[in-house]
């Protein structure tokens, strides 16, 4: 354990929040690799303030496993931390730091068992893949998955790290963000009769949303495994006008659709788009520059893993014994599904119960249980899957 929570120590005095450079971060891992004779390779960012990290533990082809998690963490500005939260605090068995569950933890074991397989002659690879701005739309690591693409020998299975208490998760969620931008008309809020007020618009709109949701919820379709069975639409931030005697003319509506495996977003987005239409519609006559247009902001996919695949299989063979469940919030494991067709699961340590506020901790006990998990399966990658 001495390994792995130094590791954590170090990890967590990186503040990494989403946007920020993660270099730093990425330069102390490859140290650790470089000493363990550990091959490893980076994709960038546009600007290279940012990096995925690749590393390959064992032979350089076949049908390796992936240890996947993400660098990056949420801000913690506007939260009242009792502690510094760049910096790893132990008290009654908890672990506290930005980070420490989501999921600084899981890379820390991770990166942990990598060095500990690179001492021993592995017959199946064992790869470490690192991630940038997953908070924010799982948006780095498509660079690492593009770069995987183009390789005739693809890793096989993919164990993304996020917190699960240590259980399968099988699925997660898919993701569609979008932008509504309404347009009126601008005149003086004395005469607003005249004019077409944008707000009234975005207001008309999410009134369209909330329609679209009713509609989800009570005849749509349903997933038992979630804590929320159907698909969810979800306005975050409305924005427009400048003074309070100005009508405005520009309105921005930011949402979100969080569909079931077994709902297209796009059919979804389609009778959203008929009901922003049909706001426009009567109001052309006086105001043609009258529209609520949508447009896509970004997207990943869910994940729906089938309980009999290999990757599941393969954590019951790790000691993981409780039933798999499904999470209610994205990862990158849809991503590594779809985009190189490989069978893939969440499971991690800490409960994101934890995360994404002040004081985050995970419990000393769930990262022992994860250095077991994957000491096991550093072992099993000596004899191969």
């Amino acid at each position: 354990m001495t390994t792995t929570l130094e590791i954590l120590d170090r990890l967590i005095s990186f503040p990494t929040v989403s946007r920020s450079s993660n270099r730093d971060l990425i330069a102390y891992v490859t140290g650790l690799l470089d000493g363990a004779g550990i091959a490893w390779e980076l994709a960038e960012s546009a600007d290279g303030s940012r990096a995925n990290l690749f590393a390959t533990v064992g032979p350089k082809e076949g049908k390796g496993v992936v240890l996947s998690g993400h660098t990056d963490v949420v801000p913690t500005e506007g939260q009242a931390w009792s502690r510094d939260p760049f910096r790893l605090h132990s008290e009654n068995g908890k672990l506290y730091g930005r980070g420490t569950t989501d999921m600084k933890g899981f890379v820390a074991a991770a990166i942990s068992a990598s060095l500990k397989a690179a001492a021993l002659p592995l017959r199946t690879p064992l790869h470490l893949a690192l991630s940038y701005d997953e908070e924010i739309g799982c948006v780095g690591v498509r660079d690492l998955l593009a770069n995987l693409k183009t390789r005739q020998s693809r890793p096989f299975l993919c164990i993304v790290g996020e917190p699960t208490g240590m259980r399968i998760a099988t699925g997660h969620k898919g993701k569609l963000a979008l932008r509504a931008c309404c347009t009126g008309r601008a005149g003086h809020s004395a005469l607003a009769p005249r004019a077409l007020n944008a707000l009234h618009l975005g207001a008309d709109f999410i009134g369209v949303l909330r329609g679209e949701q009713h509609r989800l919820a009570m005849s749509g379709t349903r997933d038992d495994a979630y804590d929320i069975p159907y698909s969810t639409i979800h306005a975050g931030v409305m924005r427009g006008g400048s003074a309070l005697n100005i009508v405005p003319e520009c309105c921005e509506v930011d949402f979100e659709i969080r569909n079931l495996a077994a709902d297209d977003p796009r059919e979804i987005v389609a009778r959203i788009t008929e009901g922003a239409e049909a706001i426009a519609a009567p109001l052309l006559d006086e105001f043609p520059e009258a529209v609520v247009k949508i447009k896509e902001i970004n997207a990943y996919p869910g994940l729906d893993t089938p309980e009999d695949s290999e990757i599941v299989n393969l954590l019951r063979r790790l000691g993981v014994r409780k039933d798999p469940f499904k999470v209610a919030f994205g990862t990158e494991a849809g991503l590594f599904h779809t985009e190189l067709g490989m069978a893939a699961a969440i499971c991690g340590p800490g409960d994101m119960a934890q995360g994404h506020k002040a004081d985050e901790y995970i419990e000393m006990a769930q990262m022992e249980a994860c250095d077991t998990m994957l000491l096991r399966l550093v072992q099993i990658m000596r004899h191969g899957l």
